[in-house]
């Protein structure tokens, strides 16, 4: 599968210490993350090689991570270094747990499952290299959803003047002005997406119109950029939201806001509770929809003219060969 050769954000870094290891789930895979004593995380196959167990459920000791069922110890890539039940032996190089590349970014550990023929870079995410703007996580969300479902809901404005309405948008200014898509080197690229909206952040005391940028990174990744209003105090400031997407199951999935934002006034907690709030929201529509795989036959589902931009993700998904969470 094209997809285990993709980077997939699969826990927050601070979840993950040098202590304890942590369970975790990609691509239908139970893994287990740890910290080596180097500080450098570790992914392996959640499963002991010798009989089976949860490695999740044991323990780093002694910078290696211990089987909870008899104690066996792996090293950082996965090698075997102890049996205490035969202190004497050398585990051979062939006695070993598969292990994963990993990264750490945005405040996330990143892993991938296989290398694949060509180098894949992480998902692309701007405003993380502007060091004027505040980054702030929010999440994780388990939702009950494939992760390609939950991307085109964050690409489309059209559902804002219902499911969220007194906030990003209004039933009396529900019209989609038209806008431009055009594919990139790592997805899809949305511009001059417009809509009037109550209160787009935390701070709005009237309604505006908002110009958004929407860009698909990777086929589990997009990002909002918002353009500040005209006459607005952060002029200038290009604030962005990206969404990151564990695909766990194909129709469940972990997901992570981060924020990029000119906000130095509320609190990391009032951010995260905006964000929140507009999220909760989208997760029951999203889990209501049906199929929970988003399907890339055009003949599916109906389309409008305001689909535009999720009609090119899913050309973009077909294009790039996905098929986990899509049908």
């Amino acid at each position: 599968m094209i997809e285990n050769t993709l980077w997939h954000p699969v826990a927050q870094a601070q979840d993950v210490s040098g202590t304890a290891p942590y369970s975790a789930r990609l691509l239908d895979q139970a893994i287990v993350l740890w910290r080596d004593p180097q500080g450098t995380v570790q992914a392996f196959v959640d499963r002991c090689p010798h009989r089976g167990a949860r490695l999740s459920l044991g323990r780093v000791e002694n910078g290696h991570l211990e089987c909870p069922y008899h104690g066996w110890q792996f090293a950082s890539g996965g090698q075997c270094v102890k049996v205490p039940a035969v202190p004497d032996f050398i585990p051979p190089p062939s006695q070993c747990v598969k292990s994963f590349d990993v990264q750490e970014s945005s405040g996330l550990i990143w892993v991938r499952m296989e290398q694949g023929d060509t180098p894949a870079a992480l998902p692309r995410f701007d405003a993380e290299s502007d060091a004027h703007l505040r980054k702030v996580n929010c999440g994780p969300y388990d939702v009950a959803a494939s992760a390609p479902r939950i991307i085109e809901n964050f690409l489309d404005m059209s559902h804002f003047s219902f499911v969220h309405e007194g906030w990003l948008g209004s039933r009396d200014a529900s019209a989609i002005a038209s806008y431009k898509v055009e594919p990139t080197a790592t997805g899809v690229l949305a511009t001059g997406c417009k809509a009037v909206q109550p209160q787009s952040n935390l701070h709005s005391t009237t309604a505006a119109e908002v110009e958004y940028t929407y860009e698909v990174t990777a086929p589990y990744t997009a990002v909002l950029t918002k353009i500040p209003e005209e006459g607005s105090s952060r002029q200038g400031w290009r604030e962005s939201i990206g969404l990151f997407i564990c695909p766990v199951t194909p129709e469940t999935s972990r997901v992570w806001f981060r924020l990029a934002v000119a906000d130095f006034d509320s609190s990391d907690e009032q951010l995260r509770e905006f964000q929140h709030t507009i999220f909760v929201q989208d997760q029951p529509v999203l889990e209501s929809q049906l199929p929970k795989a988003l399907p890339l036959d055009p003949r599916a589902e109906m389309h409008s003219a305001a689909d535009r931009m999720s009609s090119a993700y899913r050309r973009y998904l077909k294009s790039q060969s996905i098929g986990f969470g899509v049908c």
